[in-house]
């Protein structure tokens, strides 16, 4: 593709203009960010053709970087597919039911932190996570009184560190690969960051905790509840299956797929018409009940719900492609790399271009891997280890998209939990602290891994 027409100044002027787009699109004047993304993309080509890249060139740009994501695409319908069978067959309303009669109010923040924490660990996926326990917890929580944008924050923070700390986990893998180091060494440095930004996130739950709800209240709204909801044997086999697949290393669309599948199966032998099944899993689960509460938790799911994340994430995906294919994002970072002196300059040169590209192009597995290979030689030349190159690239790089209103996994988040990114941001402290824990350890050199210390 033609790249070398592509000057410094230019493509700098050209990036102010598409964040000048979409933050003032979408935070200046609140629109959704599907208008925005559309009106940078045609600021970006037309901008691209005047300085003399064909239109053919920038299609094939823009393809690219939606080619890049057809597996997510695919996977999001999957996922709104399995979060209506799931309620359609009881698993979801008997992980509410059960979570009513086990948890206390004042330790369900913590709890919810917790859980997504080991739930994320065991199956190596964030969205996974947020699509199956994270939909329970949001209808406990929520219905004992939290702001759902407090939930949320927690419930993302638990299963951003279960993905971060999993050895299943693609983006996990990812940082390693990238890096070339690894991928147990690229885990065990990781928790010099992850396991005090969990810390500090826990404490954080439990002040939160402890001040969100009046007990006084929550015993009637759970009562009530409770006896609105008949709990089902048949939820701990699908649950199951997630574990043993994620356990047998299975992929995430043949895992979603063989859940589907299954729970499908159920449903149909228990009496439903294929119509019945065909509705539930493309327009997803409505509940017959007339109780407004349990109509608010329960009624989600299917492959339709699921478009507005999908053409955002098309969207974004493409602007994504434009940037990194014609060659704008190098054209701004490499006389950058060149003018950095030290190991502190560096490590923060990784982190954001990480959190930036995030941003600019919302896609979480580019934004990972640029700065690894921007800075991949930058890290022998100052002595660092490969082993921070990583860490550097998955404290921003692989988090930071949760935080992006127009990022795969932050608008999947918040169709998931129905909630805006905006509104669940100030909450996913994880997500927020985990880049500053990486920075402290470049400025104090603590669990900063040098390349004569790398195991």
């Amino acid at each position: 593709m033609t790249t070398n027409k592509i000057n410094r100044t230019f493509a700098t002027l050209l990036l102010i203009g598409v964040v000048v787009i979409l933050a003032g699109g979408i935070i200046g004047l609140g629109l959704a960010p599907i208008a925005p993304l559309l009106v940078a993309i045609a600021w970006v080509v037309l901008l691209m053709r005047l300085s003399g890249v064909s239109f053919k060139d920038a299609q094939a740009a823009l393809i690219k970087g939606i080619e890049a994501g057809i597996a997510p695409l695919f996977l999001f319908l999957l996922i709104g597919a399995m979060i209506a069978l799931w309620l359609g067959t009881g698993v979801i309303p008997t992980m509410i039911w059960a979570g009513f009669k086990l948890i206390n109010p004042q330790w369900f923040l913590p709890t919810a932190l917790l859980t997504c924490a080991l739930v994320g660990m065991m199956i190596g996926s964030a969205f996974t996570t947020m699509s199956t326990v994270g939909v329970a917890l949001m209808g406990i929580g929520t219905t004992i009184g939290f702001n759902p944008a407090i939930v949320a924050g927690f419930v993302v923070s638990g299963a951003i560190f279960g993905d971060k700390s999993s050895p299943l986990s693609d983006s996990t893998n990812l940082a390693a690969a990238v890096a070339e180091v690894d991928l147990f060494a690229h885990l065990k440095n990781l928790m010099w960051t992850t396991i005090p930004a969990l810390l500090v996130t826990l404490l954080l739950a439990f002040v939160f905790g402890l001040s969100g709800v009046h007990a006084g209240s929550v015993a009637l709204k759970t009562s009530d509840m409770t006896h609105l909801i008949t709990p089902t044997w048949w939820a701990i086999v699908p649950i199951l299956l997630i574990f043993v697949t994620a356990m047998k290393k299975v992929p995430a669309i043949p895992s979603l797929l063989i859940n589907v599948v299954v729970c499908s199966a159920y449903y149909l032998f228990s009496g439903r018409s294929l119509k019945t099944w065909s509705n539930l899993v493309v327009n997803g689960f409505h509940t017959t009940s007339h109780n407004a509460t349990l109509a608010a938790l329960l009624n989600r799911g299917g492959m339709v719900a699921m478009m507005d994340t999908i053409m955002l994430i098309m969207l974004a995906l493409a602007l994504g492609g434009l940037l990194s294919n014609l060659g704008i994002l190098r054209a701004v970072m490499n006389p950058l790399v060149s003018k950095l002196k030290s190991q502190r300059s560096l490590v923060f040169s990784t982190l954001v271009t990480g959190i930036a590209t995030n941003f600019l192009v919302g896609e979480q597995y580019l934004s990972t891997m640029l700065p690894g290979q921007l800075f991949k030689e930058d890290y022998k030349r100052f002595g660092l280890s490969p082993l921070a190159l990583s860490r550097a690239m998955e404290d921003s790089g692989a988090i930071a998209n949760y935080l992006v209103p127009w990022g795969v996994a932050g608008a999947f988040a918040s169709q998931t939990l129905h909630v805006p990114v905006l509104s669940f941001v100030p909450f996913t402290f994880l997500a927020l602290l985990s880049p500053v824990f990486s920075l402290l350890s470049a400025l104090t050199g603590v669990g900063l891994k040098q390349s004569k210390k790398e195991v």
